[in-house]
This record gives C-alpha cells, sequence and structure tokens, in this order.
C-alpha cells in the first residue's frame, strides 16, 4: 500500500489523480470541477469526502479552495489475493465513507509525523493491518463480483460505521458518549469498543475527535464566527483543550490558521 498526503493551494489549472486509487478531500470546496472519461461535472464536496476511482483518473479543475488530501494506491496483487480473483473496485465519487475516513486519518498522522520515531509513525505491523482492512473494505463495499463480503469475526456489520459517522456528524455540538456511539449501532459499549477498532483501527474516541477537528478547521476557513463559538459548535466546552488538540493536529493554532488563510 503507497499513499500520498498533499496540502495545496486554489489553483485554476488541472491536477489528476491516478486510476485504482481511494482518496480522501479532509477539506470543503465548493464549487469543484471534476472530469471522468471526459466528462464534467460541477459539485460542493463536504470535508471528508470519499474518492475511489476505478480505471478511469479523476481530473479536477476550478479548485478555488486550499486542499489537503491523502490518496491511497492499494497493493493490486493484496486486491487480487483477498477478492480470489482479479478484482474490480467499482468507482465511487464524493461521498461519505467512515472506514475510509478512520483508515485515512491514520495515515495521514503518520505523514504528518515523517521517518522520525515520533508519535504517530507506523510500525510495519499497523501499516500492514490497516493495508488489509482497507482492501477488505474496499471489496466489500465497491468489489464487483464474488468477493468477502463479511469480515472477519469481530468486526462490525457492513455499514455500522458509516452509522457511527452520521452520528458523529449529527451530534458534533454534544456530548458523545460511547454509549451513545453503541446505541446506534445497537451493540453494548464493551462490544462495539473492541469491533469498531478491529474494523477502523482507530477507537471510537479518536474518530469523533477527528471528526471534530476536521469540521472545526473548514468552519475557521468559510466564516467569521470566533474561535470560541465554532470550538463549541463541534463540541469542545474547553478552549484551551481545543486549541493544543487543532495546533498538535495542524500545526497552527486556529486564530493563525484563520490568519494565514487571509
Amino acid at each position: 500500500m503507497r499513499s500520498v498526503y498533499a496540502v495545496l493551494e486554489p489553483r485554476s489549472g488541472v491536477t489528476t489523480t491516478g486510476a485504482h486509487q481511494v482518496g480522501i478531500d479532509f477539506s470543503g470546496h465548493l464549487g469543484l470541477v471534476r472530469e471522468v472519461d471526459g466528462r464534467a461535472e460541477r459539485h460542493d464536496a463536504p470535508p471528508g469526502a470519499v474518492y475511489v476511482t476505478g480505471r478511469s483518473p479523476i481530473s479536477w479543475l476550478e479548485v478555488s479552495d486550499p486542499t489537503e488530501a491523502l490518496e491511497i494506491y492499494p497493493d493490486r496483487a493484496l486486491v487480487d489475493r483477498l477478492a480470489c480473483e482479479t478484482a474490480e473496485v467499482r468507482p465511487s465519487l464524493g461521498e461519505p465513507d467512515g472506514v475510509v475516513f478512520a483508515v485515512a486519518s491514520r495515515l495521514r498522522r503518520a505523514h504528518l509525523a515523517g521517518a522520525h520515531l515520533a508519535a504517530g509513525a507506523l510500525t510495519d505491523v499497523e501499516a500492514s493491518m490497516l493495508a488489509h482492512l482497507l482492501v477488505r473494505h474496499l471489496l466489500r463495499r465497491y468489489g464487483r463480483g464474488p468477493g468477502p463480503r463479511r469480515g472477519p469475526a469481530g468486526e462490525l456489520r457492513p455499514g455500522d460505521v458509516d452509522v457511527v459517522a452520521d452520528y458523529t456528524r449529527a451530534h458534533l455540538a454534544d456530548v458523545i458518549t460511547l454509549d451513545g456511539l453503541a446505541g446506534a449501532v445497537s451493540l453494548s459499549p464493551y462490544h462495539f469498543a473492541r469491533s469498531f477498532r478491529a474494523t477502523t483501527g482507530m477507537t471510537p474516541h479518536a474518530f469523533v475527535t477527528e471528526h471534530r477537528l476536521m469540521v472545526a478547521r473548514d468552519r475557521l476557513l468559510r466564516g467569521d464566527t470566533s474561535v470560541t463559538g465554532i470550538a463549541l459548535s463541534v463540541g469542545f466546552s474547553n478552549i484551551s483543550h481545543f486549541r493544543r488538540l487543532f495546533r498538535r493536529r495542524y500545526g497552527l493554532t486556529p486564530a493563525g490558521l484563520r490568519g494565514v488563510a487571509r
């Protein structure tokens, strides 16, 4: 599995996402133009939108917002081995996908950690685990033909992570508890916590925090609401804690990000 992380300024030219990849746009976009097989469409993409390409690459035009994105190119041999045949993946453009979000968020943290033995660096075993989690998920959700339709024992049911993601986005301003997340998929908190990590490689708490920080960043760049107002709108009642987490994730304070953007 190979991944590419990039932070790009707005551009009027054309950029291309290669074939046979899965990518996530951590930054939202308005009026984005994408072209696939000569067909161009304009659309709005919320932060966290996922793009799965098949044989055809995607060309991006008129990207008027800053972009933070990660592209993952799964190992084709692993894909074919887990599919028990030569696999074909159905394209999906701009849809939410909780499992991809979780795997991409972990890879993003590893890219930011760099080659040093810093917090966030990936071990070989963890990287292999994430590669298997992602490929199994891609084959179950986007694969054409026979493939692993059910995950190994201990993983959540197909679609459960998306239910948890929907619940998280709907309750960002509220107190989100383990009981609430587990109840969204009708599981006990203990069973849910173990199964969620087995399915995504991420704890439920980390998953919620990644959503909160991602949405906060988008709101900071788009609106004139105060930093305190945005922190409260995504569920951080402790503003100092929000600033620390934000700086750790993005390398800037919330006010610093807004100042650079302007």
